[in-house]
């Protein structure tokens, strides 16, 4: 079912969206009425998360702002859930060499962009407790988790995609809201991923090279102008991705997949022999397998000094 439209189906599931908003809300008034627990930490805490399903693009802002903070001299933990990961009890400590199937696609990523330690752990008090601990971290950034209310946190920042938003504005199962709308009146910032709109603050995600996945070499955006290319992507929209290639003016043949989806050699069995491009959520799935002609295309968030400054100054 298309989580952006009002369908049919999407009406017949309301009554159980009615129970979903339900439960979800006396869940959140126990804690705010402390009949269940938030564990508050010694050091801040910053969720970037949602109140959909499905990709907004949390995870390039989650790299963009430890970078940011790793400038400044902080010494900085990530928690993530590991969507997708086969790992099960206790905190995973993720580095650059960890299989992503076992940790998840995103907090691998997370952990070869930025060598900063990361913790998969479904519980994220224990993944907090853990980062500090063992690596005594002065800031704790979570990769999700603005609903797992039991971490305290000192800020919340929502992700919105510019072009979805919030789908057909429908509670799960019938649409892809997890909270109201009115919940992001009570989060510190709301980030649009790439759409201007009257209170979010504005970013984008930039194409900086091309990187051979096998050999690391670097090439420019201009690399593969004019040729055709397959491209490969197993996110939440991977259109936004193909159309970033078609603006490099990249003739794309597009291969989706499904968001997080664990990719074999046998995947890239393409028909014709041409230069295959995915992206960097994609390229840590496919090391073990990679060849010369497997490339990613490197991304870099842009988002306002003023926003990263009125952080510092909430922090």
């Amino acid at each position: 079912m298309n989580l952006n439209k009002k369908s049919l189906l999407s009406y017949i599931l309301l009554p159980v969206s009615v129970v979903y908003y339900l439960l979800t809300s006396f869940r959140r008034l126990l804690y705010r009425f402390n009949f269940l627990t938030i564990y508050n930490f010694d050091i801040p805490v910053i969720v970037v998360g949602n109140i959909t399903v499905g990709g907004s693009g949390k995870t390039p802002i989650v790299i963009a702002l430890v970078e940011h903070f790793k400038g400044r001299g902080l010494n900085i933990g990530v928690v993530s859930r590991g969507f997708g990961g086969k790992h099960g009890v206790g905190s995973l400590y993720v580095n650059q060499e960890s299989n992503a199937s076992e940790s998840g696609d995103e907090p691998l990523l997370i952990a070869t962009q930025t060598n900063v330690p990361v913790v998969v752990n479904t519980n994220r008090v224990q993944a907090v407790k853990d980062l500090i601990k063992d690596f005594d971290v002065e800031l704790v950034i979570s990769d999700d988790g603005l609903q797992h209310y039991s971490m305290g946190r000192k800020i919340e920042i929502v992700v919105v995609d510019g072009k979805w938003r919030f789908g057909n504005g429908f509670f799960l199962p019938s649409g892809p809201l997890r909270e109201p709308l009115s919940r992001l009146n009570s989060v510190d910032f709301v980030v649009n991923n790439g759409a201007m709109h009257p209170g979010e603050i504005y970013s984008s995600l930039v194409p900086k090279f091309f990187v051979n996945v096998l050999t690391l070499e670097k090439k420019p955006l201009d690399f593969f102008h004019n040729q055709t290319c397959h491209a490969v992507a197993g996110i939440g929209h991977p259109d936004r991705f193909f159309d970033t290639l078609v603006d490099l003016n990249i003739d794309v043949l597009p291969h989706s997949f499904k968001d997080h989806y664990y990719y074999s050699e046998s995947d890239f069995l393409f028909s014709s022999n041409h230069p295959i491009i995915m992206t960097t959520k994609d390229c840590v799935k496919c090391r073990e397998f990679a060849n010369d002609n497997m490339w990613y295309l490197l991304t870099e968030v842009d988002i306002s000094e003023d926003f990263l400054n009125k952080l510092q100054e909430k922090l």
